[in-house]
């Protein structure tokens, strides 16, 4: 049994002759918010595929408080706390606000088809349920006022709130946020920041985050795992990680060092 929450050891996934990613271990424990960075094409949106089971793994495990998820179908990730945003908004433009946080409590949902159909008993005290906590989570999230709104609707920032909002439905232990401030203006982006914190704090909700937005990432994360090429170049505290000569060449294309050439990575990265 692991003491980690979310463990990986050595996960590689191929593709033909191509390793997107490259023997990868990394671990994110209980009150954490872990970050994944790299170049375009690192392997990072590959790895979030393996970790929510998009993606069977080539070779390697990945675990969830111990449990092998090779063992579980990919369907069933969701149930042992494994929860996630996607890079490309997957919302349903045609239902509410209301609605798509709602699809997240599917999988709690224990009422026979009969039941749903003629809308008694135990299928109507589960839908009181199920809506009050998402009632919470608008509340959480501060969209209230766009509650009964149709998503296509919405602005940009509105619909990655609500993408939020249904990951945060489905109860995780771990959340896996890809890429959740791209295209925000800068206050989106501090609002999705103050979110990130809280739902850590607030919720006890451990996350592991993808992004581009180096003055994001540096400034909530506990700890930065950095790729390229599919493989892990360092990892460790931000302060630590911005300076290091391997992520400088990484992103920068050589290898100067420094404390202004780290400042370039922090603030051009993006």
């Amino acid at each position: 049994m692991t003491d980690h929450l979310l463990q990986l050891r050595q996960v590689t996934k191929g593709f033909g002759g191509i390793k997107a990613v490259n023997g990868v271990s990394l671990h994110v424990d209980k009150g954490e918010i872990v970050s994944i960075i790299g170049p375009n094409g690192a392997g990072k949106t590959t790895l979030f595929n393996l970790i929510s089971g998009v993606l069977p793994v080539t070779s390697g495990t990945i675990e969830i408080e111990g449990q092998d998820l090779a063992r579980v179908p990919g369907h069933r990730y969701v149930q042992l706390g494994i929860g996630r945003t996607f890079q490309n908004l997957a919302l349903f433009k045609h239902g509410t606000v209301v609605d798509n946080i709602l699809v997240g409590r599917h999988w709690r949902m224990k009422t026979s088809v009969v039941e749903a159909a003629l809308h008694f008993g135990r299928s109507r005290r589960e839908e009181v349920q199920h809506r009050r906590r998402v009632e919470e989570i608008i509340d959480f999230l501060e969209i209230e006022h766009i509650r009964d709104k149709v998503v296509g609707t919405l602005s940009y920032g509105q619909q990655k709130r609500v993408e939020l909002g249904r990951a945060l439905a489905t109860d995780p232990k771990v959340l896996l946020l890809d890429e959740i401030v791209a295209g925000m203006n800068q206050e989106e982006t501090e609002d999705i920041a103050r979110f990130i914190l809280d739902i850590r704090d607030d919720l006890g909700i451990a996350i592991l985050l993808i992004e581009h937005d180096m003055h994001l990432v540096m400034d909530i994360s506990d700890r930065v795992h950095v790729l390229n090429f599919g493989e892990t170049i360092t990892e460790g505290r931000p302060a630590e990680v911005q300076t290091h000569p391997g992520v400088i060449e990484a992103y920068l294309g050589h290898g100067k060092s420094g404390a202004g050439t780290a400042k370039t990575v922090t603030a051009g990265a993006a």
